[in-house]
């Protein structure tokens, strides 16, 4: 007969769930007693207490491969959410006494790269408690990830209008077309979109938010799309057109310094720059936690200063 919850609960301990995670993870006893500062017999003995104490065995040898069992599978499940919860409660518990800590999950478009450092050092100053995480990813990526709800606030731009999304705009995402110093282009009285798109275009890879956004304006406009090479990153792009390899649409923000010493050029075309609303996004039905609050807070309270920080108005 399966043990109560209160005789289960007295026979449970943490370090038990926190060795078991270790081993679980680690796939090895070895290694989860050098994560977690023990030796090997002592992480067995731990095991061997805690499959005691549900009646059921958690690992098992085949050869010389760890192996876990059906009821460590579903053991690591709960335990999950058991951390989770722990994790939750210390955070919030921080909270009540007007300390904001915890873990802060950010996922950048490329495009905002640029800037979310110059974002995180104010809101560290203000809350040196949060542990911050930042994975750079292309839109669809990211998109994935918003849907799979993996992390805790996105980065990005040109939002699904047709997902349940809480969006918060912060800061005007300008994509302008650049040519190298001395490019043909620039002898020019004047420049037409399609012939700047026909000089050899430089283009992230499909997925990319960038791309998306040129390539829905040369529908708009009826201009023809047709890329001369694609590059993985914007950086690629970049160096790919100063090297004059040809032209690109680029995110000013990643190119300050280059239009400033004259190593790119901003040529004038009709319909440019493109502009796109740089935002911080979740799934509407996501619970704030207090550091993603705290970040929102942030972003949403210093719009106007990081306008003029990022561009200069």
């Amino acid at each position: 007969m399966p043990l109560s919850v209160h005789k289960l609960t007295g026979r449970l301990t943490f370090r038990q769930l926190q060795v078991f995670k270790a081993v679980y993870e680690q796939r090895s006893y070895s290694k989860a007693g050098e994560l977690l500062g023990l030796t090997q017999p002592a992480v067995s003995s731990q095991v061997r207490q805690l499959e005691q104490a549900v009646d059921q065995p958690l690992f098992e040898y085949v050869g010389r491969r760890l192996f876990s069992t059906a009821a460590a599978e579903r053991l690591a499940d709960s335990i999950n959410h058991i951390f989770i919860e722990l994790s939750n409660l210390q955070t919030d518990l921080g909270a009540l006494k007007g300390n904001v800590a915890g873990e802060l999950r950010l996922v950048a478009v490329s495009t905002a790269q640029y800037m979310v450092p110059y974002l995180l050092k104010g809101f560290l100053n203000l809350h040196p408690k949060i542990n911050v995480s930042v994975k750079v990813v292309n839109r669809a990526t990211a998109l994935q990830r918003l849907h799979e709800n993996t992390d805790d606030l996105i980065i990005m731009g040109m939002v699904p209008v047709d997902r349940a999304l809480v969006s918060l705009p912060f800061l005007d995402n300008e994509l302008v077309p650049v040519v190298p110093e001395g490019h043909p282009l620039l002898s020019l009285d004047r420049v037409s979109p399609q012939r700047f798109l026909d000089s050899h275009l430089l283009v992230r890879e499909p997925g990319s938010g960038s791309r998306l956004a040129l390539e829905q304006h040369c529908q708009q406009k009826r201009l023809r799309f047709k890329p001369g090479m694609e590059l993985g990153s914007n950086d690629s792009v970049k160096h790919g057109v100063i090297a004059g390899l040809g032209v690109g649409v680029l995110p000013r923000l990643s190119i300050p310094a280059e239009l400033e010493l004259g190593r790119l050029k901003e040529v004038s075309l009709e319909g440019f720059p493109l502009r796109r609303d740089f935002c911080v996004v979740h799934p509407q039905a996501k619970h704030p936690t207090p550091a993603m609050q705290a970040f929102l807070d942030y972003v949403g309270e210093n719009r106007e200063r990081f306008v003029s920080e990022f561009l200069g108005v």
